[in-house]
């Protein structure tokens, strides 16, 4: 062997600075996501985030290399229903991409684990961007529950007219008391799944399918004032202003409503 080549091989490699500042930005973003980002979310948020670009083999080697591991359950198989409600029509029609905010939006009502028993959690979610416009959590599934979601979602947004609100066949969402709430929307109308087709609202499936996967513990929360401060962090501090969602071409939920509202107001002032 030739002497040179031996010592060039023993020698103390140069630690690269660049290199160790963007495997600290990736673990930043990957710690943020509660340890749920894989590459192409780590990807879309240095990119967007950071103004730094990666391939997703560089993602991937990078976070192989310090051990970072995506934590995702596998995906549930449902089962199909063609069945019509008798009350409310599919009005939506699984047509999820509405051409600008408040024009449709869903809602569904899900369970979340907490120390002796469960809560659950009913949300209001705006197609355009899919952004999260109306929650709330209580410790029964009732109507109260949807109410309390709708009409958050309705005030906060400033009380828009002509939205399309579709949802599932449930009670809570069938019965007088949350038909006096849409009736109290300015011209809403109710659109409702299939029986036992909850493909006919997968964007609202799938949202709960995140916050479970990506932020919620496996053995749930201590009590209904935990969970609820869970999600609130979840929602706030990551869902709507640092995750990218495939669906906005890797914007987030705001950034995505931020361009639209943006774009409409010049067109109005150079019109």
């Amino acid at each position: 062997m030739v002497r040179s080549s031996y010592y060039y091989g023993v020698r103390t490699k140069p630690i690269s600075l660049e290199k160790v500042m963007l495997k600290a930005l990736v673990r930043q973003v990957f710690n943020e996501s509660n340890q749920s980002a894989g590459t192409r979310t780590i990807i879309a948020i240095l990119c967007h985030q950071y103004g730094v670009r990666l391939t997703r083999y560089m993602a991937g080697k990078l976070m192989r290399g310090m051990g970072l591991k995506s934590c995702q359950l596998k995906t549930h198989k449902y089962k199909h229903c063609d069945a019509e409600h008798k009350t409310h029509d599919n009005i939506l029609n699984r047509n999820f991409s509405p051409s600008a905010p408040n024009q449709v939006w869903t809602g569904d009502v899900t369970y979340i684990r907490i120390k002796g028993g469960w809560c659950y959690l009913a949300i209001v979610l705006d197609l355009y961007a899919r952004r999260i416009v109306g929650f709330a959590v209580s410790d029964s599934p009732d109507s109260k529950l949807t109410t309390a979601a709708l009409d958050m979602a309705y005030h906060t947004r400033l009380r828009p007219s002509d939205v399309l609100f579709h949802s599932d066949q449930g009670t809570h969402y069938a019965s007088h008391a949350f038909a006096k709430s849409v009736a109290g929307c300015n011209e809403m109308t109710h659109s409702m799944s299939r029986r036992g087709n909850c493909w006919d609202n997968a964007p609202t499936e799938r949202f709960f399918r995140s916050f479970k996967t990506e932020w919620m513990p496996k053995n749930g929360y201590e009590d209904i004032a935990e969970a609820k401060q869970a999600f609130c962090n979840y929602i706030w501090g990551y869902y709507q202003t640092i995750r990218p969602h495939i669906f906005n071409n890797y914007l987030t939920p705001a950034e995505k409503e931020k361009r639209y509202f943006n774009k409409n107001l010049l067109s109005t002032v150079l019109n």
